[in-house]
């Protein structure tokens, strides 16, 4: 297995780091409650380390009424009961650590719980008071104010609900999400005083870095123009006034060593790439890559573009496959759109999971292989399909907000299967989980993969602890027939992958490293199949 970054304490452990993302309500029941908590993580944190995982990251595990997954924060200082508490936390970080693997917690700038005390403060204290200069509240439009401020869209593609809702004092206000998850206003000095103390309260507690939500959504223009018409800049996106709040954030970070990624959804690669200036973020998600269709020449020009935009502030790439929001890799790569976009999802769409799967093996080669950052979100590793929610299970407000139409995002959250044999497949056994399981989740767990040779676990573990091999050089592309990728980094290693119809040829090598799937009877790369090799 290869020494974990943390390990060499390395302080750029970040630029290379494998990364695994924690969804905790799904990942381990540690009290048998349903639900899943940080006592499951703390069992199952070896098993994390067996994998070789440099860092976790947390989604949200604040004190928070769950409207929308744990992204509706009411205190960041309190961890949710039902996850467990503070001091939980703080074992755990210190545990983790101990095993050589760093924590990544998440902040969501944007908005806060409609229980915050901030908000419940400011509906209190009504109209035009102090309290309510921490959000973004104003009268409507219309003769008796009965129209909203402004015609902004809602953040969940394809919702058509309105961004603002109106109290019984006559005030609007601005909620990006959901109403219960209402928009602070970045140009209060309390706002932005608050979130840096945020910053500090968890770098102090041993974090390693910080996954910023919505990270390109805080600032707002004071005037809150209306968007048809509106020329730019954008009123809430990608507004320039956020780079003085990341280079507040940077030194904070700084003095901690501690590291940023930013959820930054962007088409303008120039713009993207001013997040990642070196007095700002250190790195941002990549979704040009995550949402790429199986497609050979796609794909190889969605890495040079991520390559090139990167370049020029000498940031890493990072590499994502799937998370917390997306559909699952195997379900997506087993589809007739193989890439990923949420105003296309739909109930019912036709799957090939055993064509998905060899795409997805495939893909985790292409992936670890690639200069940079990689993530991976829990079940990954396994190979987890989505799953398909009853509707009458459906939790994700996504569902709700597109009347029906979007089923949402549980598909790919469903409680993680651990022991085939156990009640629900290992997550916990006392209590039903609070997503409910497929029956065929147990073929999938932990205890099944993790001495079989063949399976996506141990795909993972190998291509994880080899992944060392291909050093911090750059890529360097080789010539190939049309429908194949492959490049070297490191002299003498070499990743390649077909996604032509017909077996490939492999370049001149010694050794097979490692190979997503049995190759052909002449020693070829079938379709969909990858394969590292050392010259």
């Amino acid at each position: 297995m290869g020494q974990p970054a943390y390990a060499r304490k390395d302080r750029d452990w970040w630029r290379s780091a494998v990364i695994y993302q924690v969804y905790v309500r799904s990942f381990a029941d540690g009290d048998g409650d349903g639900t899943g908590d940080l006592a499951g993580v703390r069992a199952r944190l070896p098993y994390l380390a067996e994998l070789g995982v440099d860092a976790l990251w947390f989604s949200p595990w604040y004190l928070s009424p769950m409207k929308d997954g744990g992204y509706d924060v009411a205190d960041y200082r309190a961890i949710d009961p039902v996850f467990g508490t503070l001091a939980e936390a703080e074992k755990l970080i210190a545990e983790a650590r101990e095993l050589g693997i760093r924590t990544i917690v998440d902040i969501v700038p944007n908005h806060v719980s409609d229980q915050h005390p901030w908000f419940r403060a400011a509906l209190a204290a009504g109209p035009g008071s102090p309290e309510r200069e921490l959000f973004h509240f104003r009268p409507g439009r219309g003769a008796h104010g009965e129209l909203p401020p402004t015609d902004w869209p809602s953040q969940f593609v394809g919702s058509g609900e309105p961004v603002w809702t109106r109290l019984a004092d006559g005030d609007w206000y601005l909620h990006l999400f959901t109403p219960e998850q209402p928009d602070l206003n970045w140009a209060h000095p309390a706002v932005r005083q608050e979130h840096e103390d945020i910053l500090r309260f968890w770098f102090e507690r041993g974090v390693a870095g910080v996954r910023i939500d919505s990270a390109a959504l805080l600032a707002k223009d004071p005037d809150l123009p209306d968007l048809s018409g509106h020329p730019e800049p954008h009123p809430f996106v990608d507004r320039d006034e956020l780079h003085g709040i990341y280079r507040a954030w940077r030194r904070v970070a700084d003095a901690y060593d501690g590291v940023f990624v930013g959820e930054v959804w962007l088409p303008d690669a120039e713009r993207f790439a001013r997040y990642l200036r070196p007095d700002e973020l250190h790195t941002a998600f990549n979704f040009s890559f995550l949402s790429c269709p199986w497609d050979a020449a796609r794909l190889r020009a969605a890495v040079d573009a991520t390559l090139a935009q990167h370049a020029p502030v000498g940031a890493p790439a990072t590499w994502v496959l799937c998370n917390h929001d997306v559909t699952r890799t195997v379900t997506r790569y087993g589809r007739a759109d193989t890439g990923f976009d949420f105003a296309t999802r739909a109930f019912g769409t036709p799957t090939d999971l055993a064509l998905g799967t060899r795409r997805a093996r495939a893909a985790a080669l292409l992936s670890l292989a690639l200069p940079g950052a990689v993530y991976l979100y829990q079940g990954e590793e396994l190979g987890l399909p989505e799953a398909e929610i009853p509707v009458d299970r459906i939790q994700d407000p996504m569902y709700f907000r597109s009347h029906g139409v979007d089923p949402g995002r549980d598909g790919c959250r469903v409680p993680l299967p651990w022991a085939a044999d156990m009640p629900y497949a290992g997550f916990g056994s006392q209590q039903e989980p609070w997503l409910p399981q497929p029956a065929h989740w147990a073929s999938y767990a932990v205890d099944r993969q993790r001495n079989d040779p063949d399976s996506m676990l141990t795909l993972y573990r190998q291509a994880i602890a080899a992944r060392p091999l291909f050093g911090v050089c750059p890529l360097t592309w080789l010539p190939t027939p049309e429908g194949v990728l492959a490049f070297t980094r490191a002299e003498g290693v070499t990743c390649i992958v077909n996604l032509a119809p017909t077996p490939a040829e492999f370049p001149r090598h010694s050794q097979l490293l490692l190979s997503s799937g049995l190759l052909d009877d002449e020693g070829r790369l079938p379709q969909d199949t990858a394969a590292w090799l050392r010259s």
